[in-house]
């Protein structure tokens, strides 16, 4: 089932204040417009095994990452519930992961991990394809990567929350979620989505609205449908606009729509929303399956352990993934999918970042 968009149609938190970061030349950079390019080398098969995961990567051939994002396929039968995303987040060379010290953790990355795991059960149709959204033309000529991360979740049915939040004076332009180990199958990120490290937002448990502006946070939600794993952790990744960038003409515009399900055992769904008219370009998004009503009441876990996603990526206005080079993304998807068991309380959230110079 799709979606058409509407338009165009415990809590761990990381801020980071007066971070440095050496630009290649000092001084401003202009460009006319933003713009955006999709890049992705298209699926990689796998896991082939229970409990375990794959790793693959796209890359921005000329640019700077703004964004990026994963889908999965899944096959059909019994096994189909058991692939999932573990992970959607920045790299430095497309293998390493931003998995130690949190705040500022890399600056001007061109590469985007897409990781699958895999639960109790396996197909041959399981792939993983990720994406990444790259400037070609901006303001933004330089960005930098914050990550904050928190131990857990590790009881049955409970989600884990952590915020990474841009440096003061800077643009929040994407973000991504990861969990580990791959070896507890019922653990894996059931959100991952901007907000505001205010107040009115919880401090980043209650996700930005469509049409909020200038989001400064990403929140990633891990959701542990089995329980175990006394490692396990969830980690935060928020993109954002590099020190010493005047970014007063730069609008950060979010999109956000909210659909109810999936609700069958072992059914999927799709959400999208896209960028309006005068929103500017799409630079990324974000997906969530929870329990509801993320953006006014704090994040609650979807309604069954095995509820996950099995995707988050640019697309076109019927929730295809887009092509490699695509230059055109205005929309976003997010993909979610049941465990072997129904629930009657489950939401689909999908958020989509459109920027604009104001130029």
């Amino acid at each position: 089932m799709s979606v058409r968009p509407t338009h165009r149609l415990v809590v761990g938190k990381a801020l980071v204040f007066g971070a440095v970061l050496v630009l290649a030349a000092p001084g401003i950079s202009y460009a006319d417009t933003v713009a955006a390019t999709v890049r992705t080398p298209g699926a990689t098969l796998g896991p082939t095994s229970t409990f375990s995961e794959i790793s693959t990567h796209a890359d921005c051939g000329s640019g700077l990452i703004s964004g990026g994002g994963i889908d999965q396929a899944v096959g059909t039968g019994s096994a189909a519930p058991g692939n999932h995303v573990n992970g959607t987040e920045p790299s430095p060379d497309g293998s390493t992961e931003y998995t130690g010290s949190t705040g500022v953790v890399g600056t001007d990355v061109t590469h985007w991990l897409g990781i699958g795991g895999s639960g109790g059960a396996v197909n041959s149709s399981f792939s993983t394809t990720p994406y990444a959204v790259c400037f070609t033309s901006s303001l933004i000529d330089h960005t930098q990567v914050v990550m904050n991360d928190l131990a857990g979740p590790t009881s049955a049915a409970t989600v884990g929350l952590t915020v990474a939040t841009c440096p003061s004076g800077t643009r929040l332009l994407g973000g991504g979620a990861r969990t580990t180990p791959a070896g507890v199958g019922s653990l894996k990120p059931a959100a991952s989505y901007p907000t505001f490290d205010n107040a009115a937002h919880d401090y980043g448990q209650k996700a930005a609205a469509d049409g909020e502006t200038n989001p400064d946070s990403w929140a990633a939600v891990g959701w542990n449908g089995g329980g175990g794993g006394s490692t396990n952790t969830t980690y935060a990744y928020a993109i954002c606009s590099g020190s010493g960038i005047d970014v007063s003409g730069t609008t950060v515009t979010v999109r956000y729509t909210e659909v109810s399900g999936p609700n069958s055992a072992d059914t999927g769904l799709t959400a999208t929303v896209g960028c309006g008219a005068n929103d500017g370009t799409l630079v990324s998004g974000g997906a969530a399956i929870s329990g509801g009503s993320v953006t006014t009441t704090d994040f609650t876990g979807p309604g069954s352990g095995g509820d996950h996603l099995n995707g988050s990526y640019p697309s076109d206005s019927s929730g295809n993934p887009v092509a490699d080079a695509t230059t055109t993304a205005a929309y976003w998807t997010a993909s979610t999918h049941t465990g072997g068991a129904g629930s009657t309380t489950n939401h689909s959230d999908v958020w989509a970042l459109c920027a604009d110079d104001g130029v």
